[in-house]
């Protein structure tokens, strides 16, 4: 079931980003030692009431002028009502109403979206009145917050999620396989999906960045049937400042958030970016299936140590995601990409993997055996007991005595184990401990 995406939307300096991060809380935080994950914070997970939801901060460079603020604004309204099912449209209570906020209700209003007005820095009681003057936007009864001080989020966050219930979130068609092509511009993923789909479907070109919005294509072979999902290139951090980028970001981490198995294409010409660890990061992050496909192979002198030697170089960058596979094609001759579509297959087969809890438990109890859990903090780790709850990625709870006792070096211990034992190749897997008494 796909999450619910709710998008913040306003003026410069209303508050978004103090907003954004307090919905997103402690969710936001990555674990230190894995290179590649960080990611700006545009997009993060939040929860309300137990409902899940993404949201998305707009936001991004705030212009001095104002006819760049109202333009800018425009755009940040036209991502929001694309891709979002709530808005929260958050204005200055301190500052009052102005043409900006105006321009952007009327957008909002035409969307048909569901709305929720916020007024912010509403810090005392007797600032309240200042929120009337919001009514004028036509847009609903405004809630009060202050974003800063924490005040008025609950009320706020209520409303969000009560437009939940009214939305149609399509149940995913199970048997359709979503893939998303990502990495830099001009790496060939055009190029890739048009051979895939034997037409000129996606425009291909040689200049960076002529995919703008991710795009669908949708394929059914012998094998399955398939969602191609063609996202935008995504330059190096220095480029990124304009905001058109940023919104290429955004629509990339969203294509990857709806997608079954993300193939990061690189080019074989050219070194692996650090933009391309971050996006497969947060691919990585969701615990997605992954590939590495590198292209333009035909460009390349080679020997017969070159594509091992290739492989190698990349597998230590991404040493983050060691179960992915490799392929090496060439998008412009054809070589390879008939087996393109075989490894998506496989690696969406064992992120769907789901395995009988007496043989789970059967392989968690002979790894103890084999290697006992170490003394943390005076105590020592004991697992009662392991199932599998979910499919797509493969989730595991180990019902334990202590969470705290749980070293990280043992977590990894446990996830390989179980990768030996089944084939997890090609996918990510969730492990969670929780805490049981004897």
């Amino acid at each position: 079931m796909a999450k619910p995406i709710v998008a913040i939307v306003g003026r410069p300096n209303v508050g978004k980003s103090t907003l954004f991060n307090k919905l997103a809380g402690k969710r936001i935080s990555i674990v230190q030692d894995t290179p590649g994950v960080t990611r700006d914070r545009i997009y993060a997970e939040a929860e309300w009431v137990s409902k899940v939801f993404t949201i998305i901060d707009t936001g991004g460079i705030e212009p001095e002028n104002s006819d760049l603020i109202v333009a800018q604004m425009r755009r940040q309204a036209q991502i929001a009502i694309e891709m979002a099912d709530v808005i929260i449209f958050i204005v200055d209570g301190k500052q009052g109403l102005t043409d900006a906020d105006n321009e952007v209700a009327l957008m909002l209003r035409k969307s048909k979206k569901p709305i929720v007005l916020v007024v912010n820095k509403i810090d005392k009681m007797k600032d309240e009145p200042n929120a009337y003057e919001f009514y004028n936007l036509g847009i609903g009864e405004p809630i009060t917050i202050s974003s800063a001080q924490g005040l008025g989020l609950g009320d706020m966050l209520d409303r969000v999620v009560e437009h939940f219930d009214t939305l149609n979130m399509e149940e995913e068609d199970d048997e359709t396989i979503n893939i998303a092509f990502v990495g830099r511009p001009n790496v060939g993923k055009s190029s890739l999906i048009n051979k895939l789909l034997g037409e000129e479907r996606v425009i291909v070109s040689d200049v960076p960045g002529t995919t703008r919005d991710a795009i669908d294509s949708h394929l059914e072979t012998d094998i399955g049937k398939f969602t191609l999902i063609d996202t935008a290139g995504l330059r190096r951090k220095s480029k990124v400042k304009e905001e058109i980028e940023r919104y290429s970001v955004i629509r990339t981490l969203a294509a990857i958030e709806r997608a079954d198995v993300c193939i990061l294409m690189v080019d074989a010409t050219e070194e692996l970016s650090d933009q391309d660890e971050k996006i497969i990061g947060y691919a990585h992050e969701l615990n997605k299936a992954i590939m590495v496909i590198v292209n333009k192979w035909d460009l390349v002198e080679k020997d017969d140590k070159t594509m091992i030697n290739t492989k190698k170089i990349l597998q230590y960058k991404l040493s983050f995601m060691a179960y992915a596979p490799y392929m090496f094609i060439s998008a412009l001759t054809g070589q390879r990409v008939g087996k393109v579509l075989d490894l998506a297959k496989q690696c969406y087969t064992n992120y769907s993997r789901r395995i009988a809890t007496g043989v789970l438990n059967d392989v968690i109890g002979k790894a103890v055996l084999m290697k006992e859990p170490p003394v943390v903090a005076l105590k020592r780790l004991k697992i009662f007991y392991v199932t599998q709850v979910a499919i797509k990625a493969p989730t595991f709870i180990f019902f334990v005595n202590n969470p705290d006792s749980l070293h990280f070096s043992y977590e990894r211990y446990l996830e390989n184990k179980l990768r030996e034992s089944f084939d997890f190749s090609g996918t990510g897997i969730k492990l969670i401990f929780r805490e049981r008494k004897e």
